[in-house]
C-alpha cells in the first residue's frame, strides 16, 4: 500500500531519479578511461535498506542492471559508518552483484542525522583487473581464477580515509593501475554527490517522507508493471534459442524458457538450459531473480507505460527457476567474463517467448550480439600494456508489424555509447577507415530487419592484440518472423581486400602487426512478414540509402531497379514468379538453415533424454558428459568451415547414433 500522497510521492520520485542522474554525470566527467567518459559503461543508483534500487537514471550509463541485489554485498560487511565504502568484483561471493571481474562495485551509506537512510551505489567496467589476457576477459578461460583479480565484500574507504592495502592489491594486480584508481575516484565523486543531494531531499522534505518515499516508489512500479503484464494472456508459452558455441568446443549451447502468465504476474522458468560450460559464457545469478534475466523486461514494460517508474519495484511481479550448475546459474570456479554474450541470447530468449503471447507487439530478433572490440599494445619503452576499447559494436534490431528494425543499433543490451572516431585515433595506435552501416545485411521482410554495423581499422602499433568479447550469431542467424527472413550472420575479416586475406571466424585474442587490417561485420536483425509485400518504394529507397544492394532488392524483394529507379513490368513478373514457390504457410519463426538442420537432427526429446541421463551429476561432471555426448553423435563437427552443414547432412544418421552416444556417457 503507498502511504505518501500521489503528488508528494512524484516530486520525491523525479528528484531522486535526478539525483542519480546528476551521480552519474559526475562519473562520467570525472572518469579516466575512454570506456566510462565516451562509451559509458557505468551505472549510478540509490538503494534501499535491504540493497534494493528505489532510484535508477532513465538518461545515463546502463539501463539495465535495475534488477541487481546489493543485499548480500552489504551484509557481508558489519559496522558501516559516515564515510565508509564498499567494493566487490566478486561474482560469487557478492552473489551476482557483480558479474564479471572487471565490474567494480561501491556502496556508501547514507546516514541523516545519525540514520541510516539509503545506500549509494555506483560500478564502472575497469580497463583491466590482470588475469590471463589484457582486458581480463577471454571466452576461452575456463575458470575463475583465470579472469584476474577478485575482491570480496570489503571496505575500500573507512570513514572517508582510503584502504591503502586494498589499493596496493588493486594496483599491483592488473596492467592499467593509473586507469583503474583514476575511474575509482570517479565513482567515489559520484558517491559523494548522492549523498549531498540525498540530504538536501531530506531537508527539504523530511525524514519521514523520505522513508515512506523508499518503499512507495517500488510499490508504484510493482503496481504499474502488472497493469502491463495484465496484457499477457493467461497461459503457458515456450521458447528456446542457441548460441553459437562456447568457443572450446563447437557445440551449440541451448537456452530455453517457460513463461506461466497469471493476472499480471509471471513465471519464467529456465529449466532445459544446458549445462554450465568450460567456458566463460556462465551468468553467474546464484539461482534468482537477476538483472541479466530481466533486462527484456525492462524495455517491454517501459515501451507499454513509459511512466513506470524505473526501480526494483517494476520486476516484483517477476519470479524465476534456474537450475543450478546451468550456464545460467554457474557453480563456482566456473568462469564468468563473457556473460553478456549469453545474456544477450536470453533477450532474444524472452523477445521470442513474449512474442509466442503478443505476436503482433513483439519484434523479431536482434542482430543478437554485443561486441566490444579491444586493442591491447606493449608500450615500446616502458613495458607497460595500453589497453583499450576501439568500438563496442553492435548489430540492427529486429522488424515488428508496421515498423523496420532499427539500424546500427541493437535493441538488447547494447546501450553502450559508441566512440568519436577522433578519440579514438587520439588515444589508441589505430586508423579508423571505415565505421558505418552494413548493407544487406538486416532480415528481408514486409518491414526490414535493421541493418548492422561495419568496422574496419588499421594497426598503427609496431604490434598488438586485438580482443574480441561477445562474437555470436556466426551459425545461427537472427530470426525473423511470419515469413520474415533471418538477418546476416556475423563475420570479421582480416587484410580484407588482400590477396592474404583471412576470415578468422570468432576471435579470442588475435596478434596482429603494423598494417593489419580488422573488419568486422555485425548481424542484422531479422524481418517480419513476407518480403514480396514490401512496398517497392520502400525497397527503391532502402537502395538509395545504401541499406540494400540492387542485386539483394531484387533477389530477396523481387524489385528490379535499374538506373535508379523502378522497373515495374519486370518487378511484377519477379514477384508473380518468386510467389510460385514461396511456401503457402510461412513458419512463425524463421531461424535459418542451419538452425532448421539442428533442429531436424536433435530434437527435444534427444536433448531431454540427455538431461535426463546427467542431471544427477555435479555440475562439472554434466558440462562433460555433455560435450561428451556430442562429440559420439556428431563425430565431424569442428571449427572449420563448412563443417557444421557437413555434420548433420543426414540427420537419420546422427539420431542412430543418439542411443548409442547415451548408453555410452550412462556407464
Amino acid at each position: 500500500m503507498i502511504s505518501l500522497d500521489p503528488i508528494l510521492l512524484e516530486i520525491l520520485g523525479n528528484k531522486l531519479r535526478a539525483a542519480t542522474e546528476e551521480m552519474g554525470h559526475a562519473l562520467q566527467r570525472t572518469g579516466r578511461t575512454l570506456y566510462v567518459k565516451e562509451t559509458a559503461d557505468f551505472g549510478t543508483a540509490l538503494a534501499d535498506l535491504d540493497g534494493h534500487f528505489f532510484a535508477y537514471p532513465r538518461a545515463i550509463g546502463v539501463s539495465g542492471f535495475i534488477d541487481l541485489d546489493c543485499g548480500p554485498t552489504l551484509r557481508a560487511v558489519e559496522d558501516l559508518k559516515p564515510g565508509d565504502v564498499i567494493i566487490t568484483n566478486h561474482p560469487y561471493d557478492s552473489e551476482g552483484l557483480a558479474t564479471h571481474a572487471p565490474d567494480a562495485h561501491l556502496l556508501m551509506p547514507y546516514f541523516y542525522e545519525g540514520e541510516l537512510v539509503c545506500f549509494g551505489w555506483s560500478f564502472v567496467h575497469l580497463s583491466d583487473v590482470g588475469g590471463r589476457v589484457p582486458s581480463s576477459i577471454s571466452p576461452t578461460n575456463h575458470e575463475l581464477y583465470q579472469e584476474g583479480l577478485f575482491i570480496p565484500p570489503l571496505k575500500l574507504l573507512e570513514e572517508k580515509k582510503w584502504n591503502n592495502d586494498v589499493l596496493s592489491f588493486i594496483k599491483a594486480n592488473c596492467r592499467t593501475p593509473d586507469e583503474n584508481i583514476g575511474d575509482l575516484k570517479a565513482m567515489i565523486a559520484a558517491l559523494n554527490v548522492g549523498e549531498r543531494r540525498v540530504a538536501a531531499i531530506i531537508e527539504r522534505h523530511g525524514i519521514e517522507a523520505f522513508r515512506a518515499a523508499r518503499g512507495d516508489l517500488q510499490t508504484y512500479a510493482a503496481t504499474k508493471s502488472r497493469d502491463v503484464l495484465r496484457q499477457i494472456g493467461d497461459g503457458s508459452y515456450h521458447f528456446i534459442d542457441y548460441m553459437d558455441d562456447d568457443l572450446v568446443s563447437s557445440y551449440p549451447i541451448r537456452l530455453e524458457v517457460t513463461m506461466t502468465a497469471r493476472d499480471g504476474e509471471i513465471h519464467l522458468d529456465f529449466t532445459g538450459t544446458d549445462p554450465q560450460v568450460e567456458a566463460a559464457f556462465n551468468v553467474p545469478t546464484n539461482g534468482k531473480r537477476h538483472a541479466w534475466l530481466t533486462v527484456r523486461m525492462i524495455a517491454f514494460i517501459m515501451t507499454m507505460d513509459p511512466t513506470t517508474p524505473m526501480n526494483a519495484g517494476m520486476f516484483r511481479p517477476i519470479t524465476v527457476t534456474v537450475p543450478k550448475g546451468t550456464v545460467l546459474n554457474p557453480v563456482a570456479p566456473a568462469a564468468v567474463g563473457v556473460r553478456h554474450a549469453t545474456a544477450v541470447r536470453v533477450n532474444d530468449l524472452l523477445n521470442g517467448v513474449l512474442g509466442k503471447a503478443l505476436p503482433e507487439v513483439m519484434p523479431a530478433a536482434s542482430g543478437g550480439a554485443m561486441v566490444p572490440i579491444v586493442f591491447a599494445a606493449d608500450d615500446p619503452k616502458t613495458g607497460a600494456t595500453h589497453v583499450a576499447v576501439v568500438e563496442p559494436m553492435v548489430g540492427g534490431s529486429g522488424a515488428r508489424k508496421g515498423s523496420d528494425g532499427v539500424d546500427g543499433r541493437d535493441s538488447s543490451i547494447s546501450n553502450l555509447a559508441n566512440n568519436p572516431i577522433e578519440t579514438v585515433e587520439s588515444q589508441i595506435s589505430v586508423s579508423v577507415l571505415e565505421y558505418g552501416i552494413r548493407p544487406d545485411s538486416g532480415g528481408a521482410g514486409k518491414w526490414r530487419g535493421g541493418v548492422g554495423v561495419r568496422l574496419r581499422f588499421r594497426i598503427e602499433a609496431d604490434t598488438g592484440r586485438i580482443l574480441g568479447r561477445g562474437m555470436e550469431r556466426f551459425r545461427f542467424r537472427p530470426w525473423g518472423l511470419f515469413g520474415g527472413c533471418p538477418g546476416a550472420p556475423m563475420r570479421v575479416i582480416l587484410n580484407e581486400g588482400t590477396d592474404c586475406a583471412i576470415d578468422t571466424g570468432r576471435i579470442d585474442m588475435l596478434p596482429v602487426k603494423k598494417g593489419d587490417t580488422l573488419t568486422v561485420l555485425m548481424p542484422g536483425g531479422g524481418g517480419y512478414g513476407d518480403p514480396l509485400e514490401r512496398a517497392a518504394d520502400l525497397v527503391l529507397a532502402d537502395v538509395a540509402g545504401g541499406f540494400l544492394s540492387e542485386d539483394v532488392a531484387a533477389a530477396s524483394y523481387g524489385v528490379v531497379i535499374e538506373g535508379g529507379t523502378i522497373d515495374l513490368t519486370a518487378t511484377e513478373a519477379r514477384r508473380a514468379d518468386m510467389r510460385k514457390y514461396a511456401p503457402s504457410h510461412p513458419a512463425d519463426n524463421n531461424p535459418g538453415v542451419n538452425r532448421a538442420a539442428w533442429d531436424a537432427a536433435i530434437s527435444n526429446d534427444v536433448v531431454a533424454s540427455l538431461n535426463a541421463v546427467i542431471q544427477n551429476e555435479g555440475a562439472s561432471n554434466r558440462s562433460r558428459h555433455r560435450r561428451d555426448f556430442y562429440s559420439l553423435v556428431l563425430p565431424d563437427l569442428d571449427a572449420s568451415e563448412g563443417s557444421f552443414e557437413k555434420a548433420l547432412s543426414d540427420p537419420n544418421a546422427v539420431k542412430a547414433r543418439v542411443q548409442e552416444a547415451l548408453e555410452a556417457i550412462s556407464r
